[in-house]
């Protein structure tokens, strides 16, 4: 597209890029859809620990249950691997098998982070060596990095799990991640695990299409953040013909599914309670159609990453399950209503998650930077 064209472009304001990101992201309603199929249209959900898929899901589905992905987690239809951003994602089989070797290249550069401590390592081999150790049994990344050193004992043993874990799709095998289990990490391949081999890396396109049904609109610089790729441009532009575009405030060109949702700005966005790390907050290059910048920064601290509030559709606190309460720390005032939509929302994603519990919901001292 030309600059001129571009500059014609219809502009979304920043609520509106808001609107339709959430509808897309399945925050405006409770869907009506399977924990299976929302895993999938949302192209996995960020899973560093446990607990935040499930969150994530009961944020975003009607009449979740912690049972039901669980379930399917302990069925292998749904698995734990490093994939986007090189960070650990709850994805279906499928979209480990496919998504995995798609963000393989970026798997790849994380490994010249490492090459001080891999000199005179021959990464093929030690791809197929730890193929092998884990697949005779799952391995700690203690175990992948103990047996690796006996095999090139001058390598750094940190390094060496790592370009295991970059080489291989490692999948962690229950019962870690089941809700209300514990287990430690332990790795086995995708293709071991499953049952069934990799899938060809899918043509960037057909991820793009994926991407803007569950993010849109977004420019290609947003898809590359979320993916932890680069070089999408020319898959944009062959999808161009097929795509409608827009601009956002400061001018960037945004590409969007012709008939996806793009409800209108003053469409109701009741408050949500996501877990840390939530993808909505990660998954573009400019946050700030969820993220007021006056906020930004304010969901972490050091390696601590917090739960978040939305409230109108954008990030407006943070809250954390105490002993006997529900506890909401707002970085601003509130209105009377917006507390009590709060409430309500609380109330109802405590019924979803832990319905055997009896918990007060409790607004807690304003944060303030």
């Amino acid at each position: 597209m030309t600059k001129t064209t571009t500059a014609t472009a219809p502009v979304l304001g920043n609520r509106a890029l808001n609107r339709a990101t959430l509808d897309r992201q399945l925050l405006l309603r409770p869907a009506s859809l399977s924990a299976e199929a929302a895993v999938a249209h949302l192209l996995g959900l960020q899973a560093q620990n446990v607990k935040p898929p499930y969150y994530a899901l009961a944020a975003r589905l009607d009449g979740f249950t912690p049972g039901e992905l669980s379930g399917l987690m302990a069925e292998r239809e749904v698995v734990r691997i490093v994939s986007m951003r090189s960070t650990i994602h709850t994805h279906t089989a499928d979209d480990c098998l496919t998504l995995r070797p798609l963000v393989q290249p970026a798997r790849d550069r994380e490994l010249t982070a490492f090459r001080k401590g891999l000199q005179g390592v021959d990464l093929d081999r030690l791809a197929a060596l730890a193929r092998e150790l884990v697949e005779t049994e799952p391995r700690t990344m203690k175990q992948l990095r103990e047996a690796l050193l006996v095999e090139w004992p001058d390598a750094d043993p940190q390094a060496l799990a790592i370009a295991a874990r970059c080489k291989l799709p490692l999948v962690q095998v229950t019962p870690r991640g089941l809700w209300g289990r514990s287990g430690q990490v332990a790795l086995t391949t995708a293709e071991h695990w499953l049952g069934r081999p990799a899938e060809p890396a899918p043509a960037p396109d057909a991820t793009v299409l994926r991407y803007l049904a569950a993010f849109g609109p977004a420019s290609v610089k947003d898809m590359q953040t979320w993916a932890g790729l680069t070089r999408l441009r020319d898959a944009f532009e062959r999808l161009r013909p097929s795509l409608v575009t827009f601009r956002d405030e400061n001018g960037v060109e945004l590409f969007d599914l012709p008939d996806a949702p793009r409800p209108d700005a003053d469409t109701p966005a009741p408050p949500r309670f996501l877990p840390e790390f939530d993808n909505l907050l990660l998954s573009h290059a400019d946050r700030t159609r969820v993220v007021p910048p006056e906020y930004w920064g304010r969901t972490w601290q050091g390696n601590q990453a917090h739960c978040t509030l939305l409230v109108d559709g954008f990030l407006a606190g943070l809250w954390k399950l105490a002993a006997d309460a529900l506890v909401v720390e707002p970085f601003g005032r509130l209105t009377k209503a917006q507390r009590d939509e709060v409430r309500t929302e609380g109330e109802r994603m405590l019924t979803l998650m832990h319905p055997e519990s009896s918990y007060d919901i409790r607004f807690g001292t304003v944060v303030r930077q």
